[in-house]
């Protein structure tokens, strides 16, 4: 089976739902549940979820967060190559609105400790596979390590920039061969390294050229996916490689869903697109970006992050086509 291997974090989740999300100051009514979480674990489960055969590189406590991480690891099919922290597993408060709309503190714990050295001694299983997927919930030094080692060998690497307040370089940009921010992300990127002001609730309504622009000024190489939630998504590739689309950008419209909760649809996207692109390599890449914006939007349907990832079936079964 095709093998994507993930660089990343595993959080026990905190999840306060409420009728609107809490304003300083403010005491405010919730309901209150746990579950698994981290975006690099969240990807984890949607790429096994959607197909692949799934390594997890990632750190975690000794504690009972890292004890839930291996349990649910071993459930889903993902196989954990994690480092042993003496900090705590990670966790994530996540407070969320009527609307389906988040808010969400994280404490990295042991993420934080995600050393090169264990990085380096997982080389064989990131330089055997079909695809790598990295965020930045984890040290960049890391995650650049990872990223080297696939490019190396040919692997295709899809870079994830989240959160948006992490840390990026050009060298760490160089290193994506498809990177997968969403509108938030895509300003701070824009901010950062072109040094234009592009607020992030006006990212969907440029025009499609103007977008394409911008861009290619992030990344000169390489394709970005700008994941837009409601209004879809816009791809835009280098003009040398359309990864066998007919156009070098384009939109994608979103799915028609009853979303109860967007929390982790982000990671889903990731997951799938990783998964699709490992399961067929020779598909133009118009059809993995259809079949990772059908499974985020299928994973709305369900409250949480981890667990409601969709099975790769359940895709199929709602959009026959």
């Amino acid at each position: 089976m095709p093998t994507v291997t993930l660089v990343g974090s595993f959080n026990v989740d905190h999840v306060w739902r409420c009728d609107q999300l809490p304003a300083p100051g403010a005491t405010i009514a919730g309901r209150y549940d746990t579950g698994p979480g981290g975006k690099g674990f969240n990807q984890a489960i949607a790429s096994a979820r959607a197909g692949a055969d799934t390594r997890f590189v990632c750190a975690l406590g000794q504690d009972a967060g890292g004890q839930l991480a291996r349990g649910l690891a071993a459930d889903n099919g993902v196989t954990l190559m994690a480092q042993a922290s003496t900090e705590p597993t990670g966790t994530a408060g996540i407070y969320v609105d009527a609307m389906g709309r988040n808010t969400i503190v994280i404490g990295a714990g042991a993420n934080a400790e995600l050393s090169i050295d264990f990085v380096e001694a997982q080389r064989e299983a990131i330089t055997g596979s079909r695809a790598l997927l990295v965020q930045l919930e984890s040290p960049l030094d890391s995650v650049l390590a990872a990223l080297r080692a696939a490019r190396e060998h040919g692997v295709p690497t899809l870079l994830n920039p989240a959160p948006a307040n992490a840390a990026t370089t050009p060298e760490l940009l160089s290193l994506a061969d498809v990177l997968t921010p969403n509108e938030t992300e895509f300003a701070a990127l824009l901010a950062r390294h072109v040094g234009e002001r592009v607020a992030p609730e006006d990212v969907a309504a440029l025009d499609g050229q103007r977008l394409h622009a911008l861009c290619r000024e992030v990344l000169p190489r390489g394709t970005v996916v700008i994941t837009l939630g409601a209004t879809g998504v816009f791809i835009s590739h280098a003009e040398e490689q359309l990864r066998g689309d007919i156009k070098p950008f384009y939109r994608h419209a979103a799915e028609s869903v009853t979303a109860i909760d967007t929390t982790g649809a982000g990671d889903a996207f990731n997951g799938a697109l990783a998964a699709s692109l490992a399961n067929a390599p020779e598909s133009a890449f118009a059809e993995h970006v259809r079949f990772a914006n059908r499974y985020a939007a299928l994973s709305t349907e369900r409250a949480g992050a981890a667990l409601a990832m969709p099975m790769r079936a359940d895709v199929q079964a709602r959009f026959s086509d």
